[in-house]
């Protein structure tokens, strides 16, 4: 009785000791020096996140690819796994989150966090995305929990990178391209979003939050959407919208209005609004308004437009190199260089008179300023 006492004792110790020095681990670098890393970036409105531990090559040049990362799927003699591929680093396996639904390569892939595996072939090797995302290595990897696998091809590169890397390259509103880079090879793959469709679901959820107590929320969501040219019938009510929140007194939500009115092809209606809204509208709004008339390639409209501005606010900068401006549009260069030059005695900073001097040396010359 005495010795399963003790012995119960003795193990009772041998998990307390083993219990508290577990807890009493303390931070230090990783194993094998293998420095742990996270990349991110968003792409359109979808934040992209890798986390990984980068080898070096370690004067081990030549023997990375298809000596140290084998080709295809091993048998590494540890876990569950009899074909495993590459964990795309060192130490716990890298993974890869998505916060909005992606495409790969062109395939569906949905938002959330996956463990991200290579299989390495020189002239096509395979990306996968697993449902298990905190094993350690690819020891348990099993292909019954792969999301999607796609093929991509591996690119030589002329210089050698010592410690592995991934990087986002090729940047577009709604695309990126994922490179791993090791050694002198580089594995790339494309991530694709729908920016349009995340866009306005995200500004459907805003408006509905405190924001949309104020004019500039809708009208944001409503120029977007011009500049965009998409979702023009909703786009038209959050501009109604935005006018009703500002008190129905500012321009900026009636000249949206008119800009969707004329994308819809109801360009007289869009006319009607902002000849409602002018008499409210500040000097720089006029202009500004002008200037999008000349981009509409409405010279006509825009000269009565900075013409009315002119009358309102005479002799002042803004309004003669808005004069100068309708002028050049109707191809009257004489005229509108005398406007540029009375421009150029009212000159507000260094920028505008770098600028002016450009126009008037092409007014002189005969060339449009639009």
């Amino acid at each position: 009785m005495k010795k399963v006492f003790m012995m119960s004792v003795l193990t009772s110790f041998f998990l307390s000791a083993f219990f508290y020095f577990s807890m009493a681990q303390l931070t230090a670098l990783p194993s094998g020096g293998n420095y742990k890393a996270s990349v991110s970036e968003r792409i359109g409105l979808t934040d992209v996140t890798i986390d990984y531990s980068r080898p070096g090559v370690k004067g081990r040049e030549g023997k990375i690819w298809g000596t140290l990362i084998p080709v295809g799927y091993i048998d590494q003699g540890f876990g569950s796994s009899k074909q495993a591929p590459w964990r795309a680093g060192a130490n716990e396996n890298t993974t890869i989150s998505f916060s909005n639904n992606v495409k790969i390569e062109g395939h569906d892939l949905p938002a959330g966090k996956y463990g991200f595996f290579i299989a390495y072939d020189p002239n096509e090797s395979t990306i996968i995305f697993s449902k298990n995302n905190s094993a350690w290595g690819s020891f348990y990897y099993d292909p019954k929990q792969d999301v999607l696998q796609v093929k991509v091809k591996p690119v030589a590169l002329d210089k050698s990178v010592e410690r592995l890397k991934y990087e986002f390259i090729d940047q577009a509103e709604n695309s990126a391209v994922v490179a791993l880079e090791w050694e002198k090879l580089m594995i790339p793959f494309k991530i694709e979003v729908d920016y349009i469709k995340d866009q306005l679901e995200s500004f459907r959820a805003e408006l509905t939050s405190n924001k949309g107590f104020y004019w500039e929320a809708w009208d944001q969501a409503a120029q977007w959407c011009v500049q965009h040219n998409t979702n023009l019938d909703e786009a038209l009510l959050w501009s109604d919208t935005a006018i009703t929140f500002s008190n129905k007194n500012v321009f900026q939500p009636y000249s949206t209005k008119a800009m969707i009115l004329d994308k819809l092809g109801r360009t007289a209606e869009g006319d009607e609004v902002l000849k409602k809204a002018l008499p409210f509208a500040s000097m720089a709004e006029v202009h500004q308004y002008g200037r999008q008339l000349l981009a509409a390639k409405k010279p006509k409209e825009a000269f009565d437009v900075f013409k009315m501005n002119y009358d309102k606010h005479p002799n002042e900068f803004t309004t003669n190199m808005g004069m100068a401006r309708a002028y050049s549009g109707i191809g009257n260069y004489k005229k509108a260089l005398e406007f540029a030059q009375k421009a150029q005695a009212q000159v507000p900073d260094p920028v505008n008179k770098a600028n002016l001097e450009k126009v008037v040396k092409m007014l002189q010359e005969g060339k449009d300023i639009n």
